[in-house]
C-alpha cells in the first residue's frame, strides 16, 4: 500500500532535500546508481532511516545495486512538488527580502516570484532583480488576479500578523515566515517558520561545546 504523502513526517521532509543535493552531485560526477548505504555514509545518517525516507517517494531500488540516481532525483523532486511552477509573492523588500528576490536557485525548486510588496514609497513602482514592487495595499487584489498560493514574509515582527492576514485574504495558502515572531493562520493555510535566530543559537552553542571538548 502506498504511503500517504499528507502524513509524511517532518524530519523526512527536511532530509529529502539533502538526499537530492547529494544525488545531483553524484550524477554530475558520472555515477548512475547509488545505494541507501552510500547515501547514509555520505550524510552521516542511518541506512535504515534513508530507506524509510525514500519509500515515501514510492520508488524502489534493486538488490545490491540500489537506486537509479536519475529516477530517484525525479522521484524526490516530484514528491516535494519541486517539478511544478509555483507563483510566489514577497512582502518586505529590505536586506533579506532583496536577497531572496535575487536568489536564482529558487527557480530550480519551481518557486517564481511574480511580485513583491512594501510600504516604502521610494521602492514602490520600482523593480528589484526584475521583480516589480507594489504598494502593500494592493496585495490581496494582485494575489487573487495572479492566483498566487505562496507568500514569503520578511517584515518586522510587529507587522507580521497583519501582513499574514492580507496574504490569506488574497488567497495565499502557503506562507514562509522569516519574521522573528510567530503568526497565526487558519487550518486551511500551511505555515513554515524559518527562524534564523534558532539556527544561529544551535550553531553558537555547538561551537562553544566544541571548544569545551577541545579544552578537556
Amino acid at each position: 500500500m502506498a504511503l500517504d504523502k499528507k502524513k509524511t513526517p517532518e524530519p523526512t521532509l527536511r532530509r529529502l532535500p539533502r538526499y537530492l543535493h547529494l544525488l545531483i552531485r553524484l550524477m554530475e560526477g558520472g555515477r548512475t546508481e547509488v545505494s541507501s548505504t552510500v547515501i547514509a555514509k555520505e550524510l552521516n545518517l542511518d541506512p535504515t532511516q534513508v530507506r524509510k525516507d525514500i519509500e515515501y517517494t514510492e520508488i524502489t531500488g534493486k538488490p545490491k545495486t540500489g537506486y537509479n540516481i536519475a529516477k530517484l532525483v525525479d522521484a524526490i523532486r516530484n514528491f516535494l512538488n519541486w517539478h511544478i511552477d509555483k507563483k510566489a509573492i514577497l512582502v518586505g523588500v529590505g536586506h533579506l527580502g532583496t536577497a531572496m528576490l535575487g536568489y536564482s536557485n529558487f527557480e530550480k525548486y519551481g518557486l517564481h516570484f511574480i511580485a513583491a510588496f512594501d510600504t516604502n514609497q521610494k521602492k514602490i513602482g520600482t523593480k528589484v532583480h526584475n521583480i516589480p514592487i507594489y504598494d502593500l495595499n494592493d496585495l490581496p487584489d494582485i494575489a487573487k488576479t495572479h492566483d498566487v498560493n505562496y507568500g514569503i514574509l520578511t517584515v518586522p515582527p510587529q507587522y507580521a500578523q497583519f501582513v499574514t492576514e492580507m496574504m490569506i485574504e488574497g488567497g495565499v495558502r502557503a506562507i514562509w515566515n522569516f519574521a522573528p515572531t510567530q503568526v497565526k493562520v487558519p487550518d486551511n493555510v500551511v505555515l513554515e517558520n524559518a527562524q534564523l535566530t534558532q539556527s544561529l543559537a544551535v550553531l553558537s552553542r555547538k561551537y562553544v561545546e566544541l571548544l569545551e571538548r577541545e579544552v578537556d
